[in-house]
């Protein structure tokens, strides 16, 4: 089994657990009455995340890119990327989901990594994004999808997120 397939394997397992348990903390965010925000986005970055997957292994298999000579490197920021995406998920608790969901009660959490960072989930994953291409030389898929998973986060996803937060904070103080 070559190094790409595992870790593409890991990373696909890591994504269902993930929404696995998304699921499960959406499931009982609404059951406390959660609004859920930016439904409409959401498939947007399932696309990205599996054309990212695919992007990977076709441009691996099509153009066969050397290892590159920095690999230690890109290798330590997918470890760096891995520990902080676990440290956020485990700061925010049943608040940690994969779509934006408000309810009554929540708050917002100021520990863990979320003390020296606004978004460490999003930091994750955009280095993971560009750093696991990047340790297999498949440097378009690295270039690209870091460029739209940017313009999703940035234009469209955090503002969202603003946005829930700000009308549900309004809400709780009338």
């Amino acid at each position: 089994m070559t190094p790409l397939v595992i870790i593409l394997s890991i990373v696909i397992i890591q994504r269902l657990s993930e929404l696995v348990l998304a699921k499960r903390n959406y499931d009982w965010a609404m059951q406390r009455g959660g609004k859920e925000f930016g439904a409409g986005h959401y498939w947007l970055f399932w696309v990205l995340h599996t054309t990212w997957i695919f992007s990977l292994a076709l441009e691996c298999l099509i153009r066969q890119p050397p290892f590159p000579r920095l690999w230690p490197v890109f290798l330590s920021l997918v470890v760096i990327a891995q520990v902080l995406r676990y440290w956020a998920i485990r700061s925010l608790g049943r608040c940690w989901n994969t779509r934006i969901v408000v309810f009554n009660g929540m708050c917002q959490v100021e520990k863990g990594p979320y003390q020296y960072f606004k978004h460490p989930n999003y930091l994750a994953v955009a280095i993971e994004i560009a750093a696991i291409p990047a340790l297999f030389g498949a440097w378009y898929s690295a270039l690209f999808f870091s460029i739209v998973n940017a313009a999703l986060l940035l234009i469209i996803r955090i503002p969202q997120e603003q946005h829930a937060l700000h009308q549900h904070l309004s809400e709780e103080k009338h």
